[in-house]
């Protein structure tokens, strides 16, 4: 009978075993563990709040341009109409006239003599973006709000709103920068006399009236132009102000520099997301720790949603701004520089009667100086 010799067995090294040991590659990975819910304490109230700023802000819009239009037309009935005063508060519409007195301020120190107001509201909504991100687009402006129902009248119809692709939306979100930079281009090429000079004449005198006569009269080609914004701005979210405004261009490089930002707090965020599906800027906030994009308007949609406890809020770095001193912030700013213009005797434009009883039953007449124009030369 035989003898069997056995050899022995000699255990290989760990990193022997480690190196020849190799995991088929359709081995699934683990799901990563699902984070708790601690679901917020207190209530959001800041959706309610910024409806009844939005309505409000449209509302005193509305009241101003009614008094204006019957303002103009007490001129042009030729006083035979009920006067009322002309409301500063419509230059708010006139945002290059806003730069050019801004400007005009800049070098010569002295508050400009024609459209005062302009300037006053421009400068508010600069520093209300550099303060509270671009709150004028999304609590305060007329435009930005019936664009925001557009588009949610669009979702109703819908049951969605369309988002262009990257390649489509990237480039067209440049054009109101171009606009911007075209505007500021403008401006910054005039000098100061040649500003005044431009104010004074009857196109700057009228420029106001001439605003509200291309509403009162619009053409053909203006009413198609504005049925398409109408039409894109119900399927595409926020469209003007997305693409083509360019005062909401120069209120985002403004906001790029405020110390608020929207948080997030990786630790507590539990990722499912509402927050971005809430933007309507498109903006990814579930994956970013601050948000720093110009697009973002201080709408706060985003923390409404957030259902965690300490996830997400608007603040400095350290600390956290409630909606209501938002909103508080928001009021002051306006008020105050408006409060301090009218009682400081800067508000209304230094124009006698006479030359608006003679300026406006013409101002369509009134031709855009060019430049080379000898009336704007020194």
């Amino acid at each position: 009978m035989g003898t069997q010799i056995q050899k022995p067995f000699i255990t290989p090294p760990p990193e022997m075993i480690l190196s020849d040991w190799k995991l088929p590659s359709s081995t699934p990975r683990l799901p990563a563990a699902k984070k708790k819910l601690v679901r917020r304490r207190d209530r959001d109230y800041s959706q309610a709040l910024r409806r009844g700023y939005q309505f409000a802000f449209l509302l005193m819009n509305v009241w101003l341009g009614g008094q204006f239009y019957l303002w103009v037309r007490h001129y042009e009935t030729a006083g035979t109409s009920a006067y009322v005063s002309r409301p500063a508060g419509v230059e708010g519409w006139l945002p290059i006239a806003g730069m050019m007195n801004l400007k005009y301020f800049l070098v010569t120190r002295q508050v400009p003599e024609l459209h005062p107001a302009a300037m006053f509201l421009l400068v508010t909504f600069v520093a209300m973006a550099f303060l509270f991100r671009k709150a004028f687009c999304s609590w305060l402006c007329p435009v930005g709000t019936v664009s925001e129902y557009l588009w949610k009248l669009g979702r109703k119809l819908f049951r969605r709103n369309f988002r262009l692709p990257g390649w489509v939306d990237i480039p067209l979100r440049g054009l109101k920068y171009l606009l911007l930079g075209f505007f500021l281009w403008a401006v910054s090429s005039m000098s100061a006399w040649a500003i005044a000079a431009f104010m004074r004449s009857p196109y700057g005198v009228v420029a106001d009236v001439k605003m509200l006569n291309f509403f009162r009269f619009i053409g053909t080609t203006g009413l198609i132009v504005l049925g398409a914004l109408v039409v894109a701005s119900v399927l595409v979210q926020n469209f003007w102000c997305r693409y083509l405004c360019p005062y909401g261009a120069l209120l985002g490089l403004a906001s790029v520099f405020s110390p608020l930002r929207i948080r997030r707090n990786v630790a507590t965020c539990i990722d499912c997301a509402k927050c971005a599906k809430a933007c309507p800027s498109a903006l990814a906030v579930d994956k970013l720790v601050k948000i720093t994009s110009a697009e973002c308007t201080g709408c706060l949609e985003c923390v409404a949603v957030c259902p965690a406890e300490g996830a997400l809020r608007i603040g400095t770095k350290d600390g956290r701004m409630p909606a209501w001193a938002f909103a508080a912030g928001v009021a002051l700013l306006f008020f105050g520089v408006v409060g301090y213009a009218m009682t400081s005797g800067h508000w209304k434009s230094e124009i006698p009667e006479a030359v608006y009883g003679q300026l406006v039953p013409h101002a369509n007449e009134a031709s855009h100086p060019m430049p080379g124009d000898p009336a704007l030369q020194e």
